[in-house]
Formats: C-alpha cells, sequence, structure tokens
C-alpha cells in the first residue's frame, strides 16, 4: 500500500487528498516542479485545505552523488521543523552545490541550516552522524517498491478511493485535471 511514512506533511491534516511526492533535491526535473507547479498547487488546493503534499526521498545517487547528503541534511533540518525552509532553499539554489565535491557541499548544506535558522550545533551534529541515512535509504526502498524509476513521481489520492501515479514534472494544468477528479470521488 502507498504511503507517506513518516516524512514532513505540508497542508492540512484533515486534508482530503493527499499528493505523495518521490523526489531529488539535485534533480533539475524536481526543481522544475518546485519551482513551477508547486506554487499554483499551494495556492489553490494546500492552503485552501483540499490537498496535503508528503515529501519522500528518492535520491538517485550514480547520477546526482550530492542528492544523499542534500536529503539527510533536509530530515536533519526537519528535527527542528524547518523542513520546508530547507527544501525551498535546496531547490532554489541547487546551481550553487550541485557540481561541489561531498565536503564542499556538505558545508554549503551546513551554510543553509543557518541561513532558514536552525540551531548549528543541533544540525551539524546530525549530518556528522548522518543520523537519517537510514529514513532516506527506506524512502529509496519504499519508492521501488512502487515501481518508481525516475523522479519527481507522484501518487495522488488516498487509502478510500486509491491513488493515481503521476512521472515527471507536468505542468499545473495536469495536477488540476487529476486533483479535481479526486476531490469530486471524495465528495460523494
Amino acid at each position: 500500500m502507498i504511503t507517506a511514512d513518516d516524512d514532513p506533511v505540508l497542508g492540512y491534516d484533515d486534508a482530503p487528498i493527499v499528493i505523495i511526492e518521490f523526489s531529488d533535491f539535485q534533480r533539475p526535473f524536481c526543481a522544475k516542479f518546485h519551482t513551477e507547479t508547486l506554487p499554483l498547487i499551494k495556492e489553490n488546493y494546500i492552503y485552501t485545505g483540499k490537498v496535503k503534499l508528503a515529501y519522500r526521498d528518492f535520491p538517485i545517487q550514480n547520477i546526482h552523488p550530492n542528492a544523499m547528503a542534500a536529503a539527510v541534511a533536509a530530515e536533519c533540518a526537519d528535527e527542528q521543523d524547518m523542513f520546508w525552509d530547507y527544501h525551498d532553499t535546496l531547490f532554489e539554489s541547487v546551481s550553487q552545490w550541485k557540481d561541489l565535491i561531498a565536503d564542499a557541499a556538505i558545508s554549503q548544506f551546513r551554510a543553509y541550516a543557518s541561513d532558514v535558522g536552525t540551531d548549528r550545533i543541533i544540525f551539524d551534529d546530525c549530518i556528522d552522524i548522518r543520523g537519517h541515512i537510514n529514513e532516506v535509504a527506506g524512502d529509496y526502498t519504499d519508492g521501488v517498491t512502487y515501481g518508481i524509476t525516475g523522479t519527481p513521481s507522484f501518487f495522488l489520492g488516498n487509502d478510500q478511493i486509491g491513488y493515481h501515479h503521476m512521472s515527471g514534472a507536468k505542468p499545473y494544468n495536469e495536477f488540476q485535471f487529476v486533483i479535481e477528479q479526486l476531490l469530486s470521488l471524495v465528495e460523494r
């Protein structure tokens, strides 16, 4: 069964539809979704209480060498309830960190933690022990189990009506069409 697991959720708990996103912070198509499509989904569905968004990690390390470290850093920010600010920072600044060597990328992730207001001692301890590697790996494994082969990948729906799978950085109007269909099912 598709699940949001215990991952960060944006939106109201009682929203009737959930979008479960599997994403890679270093993938350009994931960044495209977050800059072009997500703002309209937030405005029209998340902030109105109709939809909530769960973010799950799917770092594709063989082509995105900093994706795992970025995902772990975001999980460390989540420990301090700063996931969504950190998430936005990673996507907005991907061009600054995507080509860095590992140590330089981690230094950049530490700087972003300060920028969003995390307690740096707690954040740095989390990064140093890589405490969330198992969480990120678990998300990835679940994604593979669900048939995901690339990112971004989405499951829209709920346990009662089932889930519709969408792959790729689709434009807003394609999400809108599916969301409206799903909302009509839950309103019956």
